[in-house]
């Protein structure tokens, strides 16, 4: 067991420094190659008119002039150890984990991030939670009343979640819910530190648009699962032996119907916390999601980058977390 988190922490460290030399040849590497040169580079940050002078000291102060390579060293170590940025005849220091100054701002990208990541979390872990119980329940009692009205329906629902683009069913539920019937305001998030009720209240809009998605891509895989597993010979055993029909299906049929829905949970959740970009913007949220795109807008490279790094981490993380559940939710399953 121990082993096993070793060698997959291992795997997940080096997956994120693949993952940040990457990102970082696509914006560096790739524009070189492109025969973009340093000054061509730094005269993008300095604003209309540039002097030689002023494209020269943005080109020295942001480290263009040196090698990609050392520039990528020094980026990973301020990550892991600060750096030191020089502006003008003032030098500044930004701390661990370093992710370099916007370009436009001149600000630490870090803690632009972290002042967002709270609200893009709010929004996944509440959707996470509504789309795994309605999701979950709903596939579980379409597959014991299979082929009645309650199965047909609730899959005819599953489809149309799925169908639909989050965008669309965001715009209707504020149309209806928040302009025509004031029941949820269409404020800004509040924090759950400061008001948990209001919190909840802000999100509650959010978090089914989101979820309405999920449950319905959930409710067919648990439907399938469930079709398929309660079909198996050690459920008719269990039958058999005389268990309770709650035991077998929750502890017997459910149990090893999961495994598929535990690794796209993982998936899904770690997407989300690294940015739910279309619902951060339909409501207005001032997210991971809604930052990320302002980011690009704006060509900010230490911004994307920093973003790019941070939902890596979430995505690698929350496999890691998936692949130790495996065990707890499958007893077949056994770590090599």
């Amino acid at each position: 067991m121990l082993m096993y988190i070793l060698r997959r922490l291992f795997a997940a460290v080096l997956l994120l420094l693949i993952v940040s030399a990457v990102t970082f040849a696509i914006f560096f590497l790739v524009p070189r190659l492109a025969g973009q040169t340093p000054t061509e580079l730094a005269a993008q940050y300095v604003g209309r008119d540039p002097s030689a002078a002023a494209i020269k000291a943005v080109e020295q102060n942001l480290g263009f002039d040196k090698p990609l390579y050392q520039q990528y060293w020094e980026y990973i170590h301020g990550i892991f150890a600060g750096r030191d940025f020089q502006y003008g005849p003032d030098a500044s220091h930004c701390g661990v984990p370093c992710f370099g100054y916007s370009f436009k701002s001149h600000l630490d990208v870090w803690p632009l991030i972290t002042s967002r990541l709270p609200v893009t979390a709010s929004l996944a872990i509440g959707a996470a939670v509504l789309w795994v119980v309605s999701g979950v329940g709903i596939g579980v009692l379409s597959a014991l009343k299979k082929g009645s009205l309650l199965d047909r329906l609730s899959m005819g629902i599953a489809l149309a979640g799925i169908s639909l683009p989050i965008f669309f069913t965001g715009l209707i539920s504020l149309a209806l819910f928040s302009y025509k019937w004031p029941i949820f305001a269409n404020d800004v998030y509040i924090p759950i530190t400061q008001n948990p009720l209001m919190w909840a209240k802000n999100l509650v809009l959010p978090w089914i648009s989101l979820a309405f998605l999920y449950s319905a891509l959930y409710a067919r895989l648990t439907r399938a699962g469930m079709l398929e597993t309660m079909g198996e010979d050690y459920i008719r055993t269990a039958r058999a032996k005389g268990l309770p029909e709650r035991t077998v299906v929750v502890k017997h049929g459910l149990r090893a119907a999961l495994t598929p829905i535990v690794t796209i949970f993982g998936m899904d959740l770690g997407l989300l916390l690294g940015g739910a970009i279309l619902v951060e913007n339909v409501f207005s949220l001032q997210g991971i999601g809604q930052f990320a795109v302002l980011a690009i807008q704006n060509q900010d490279l230490p911004e994307i980058m920093a973003v790019t790094l941070v939902a890596a981490f979430f995505i690698v993380v929350a496999n890691l977390a998936v692949d130790i559940l495996y065990a707890a939710v499958d007893p077949r399953v056994r770590f090599l």
